[in-house]
């Protein structure tokens, strides 16, 4: 597996075969590196920071490390034969995957894990917002059902929405990542779509709100 380098001034020195087979993360590393340096200068003069600060836990850094992780379910272009237009995010719940139609008969495909049973859905919705390492308040309904859950969990690695949500409308749905990557290709959510969080940072580059959803059988 390629690693990328770092040598004395230049945090990152990137390895050819890591940018060529990941573009998106060429064009991050100069926020990556800055985010390095202001982490030495916090250690060195804060001393242990919060949690909430861990930059291994959640942000840019904790993003880089996500991209290496490997999974069981690989994204990967495929062609697609639906009429949706470009841009539109279809769900299979029982193919358990998502499809980000890219037009020209292809698709992205991602696994994700589903609904339940008594908890799946079918419909379409609108992304209405989007954010990054999101804080989690597990809603009321939950709550009736696991009262032992926390009321709140500050964004990171361990929170249950994981490095990135898209809110759907007003509804309680999200597709969102997950601290559980074991769960994708299973039908294990409250109705949320999970993805991997390499996944899900990958599809929220790729998704403006406004965006359409399917979700069907």
């Amino acid at each position: 597996m390629a690693r990328a380098r770092t040598t004395p001034g230049r945090p990152f020195e990137e390895d050819s075969t890591v940018t060529n087979r990941h573009p998106r993360l060429h064009a991050r590393l100069p926020r990556l590196a800055a985010a390095l340096a202001l982490g030495g200068a916090l250690a060195g003069t804060l001393g242990a920071a919060p949690a909430r600060a861990d930059l291994l836990d959640s942000g840019p850094i904790a993003d880089f490390i996500n991209v290496f992780k490997t999974q069981a379910i690989p994204r990967e272009t495929v062609a697609y034969a639906g009429k949706e237009k470009p841009g539109t995010i279809v769900v299979s719940t029982s193919q358990r995957r998502l499809y980000y139609v890219l037009g020209g008969g292809a698709a992205i495909r991602y696994g994700v894990g589903v609904g339940r049973r008594g908890f799946s859905w079918s419909g379409t919705k609108t992304v209405t917002g989007k954010k990054e390492w999101p804080d989690w308040r597990p809603p009321a309904q939950m709550l009736a059902r696991r009262p032992d859950l926390p009321r709140y969990m500050a964004g990171g690695q361990d929170n249950p929405l994981g490095a990135r949500a898209m809110y759907l409308g007003s509804s309680l749905y999200r597709i969102h990542g997950s601290n559980e990557p074991e769960t994708m290709g299973a039908a294990v959510s409250s109705g949320c779509i999970r993805m991997t969080n390499k996944d899900v940072v990958d599809l929220y580059d790729r998704v403006k709100v406004g965006t359409k959803v399917i979700v069907k059988d």
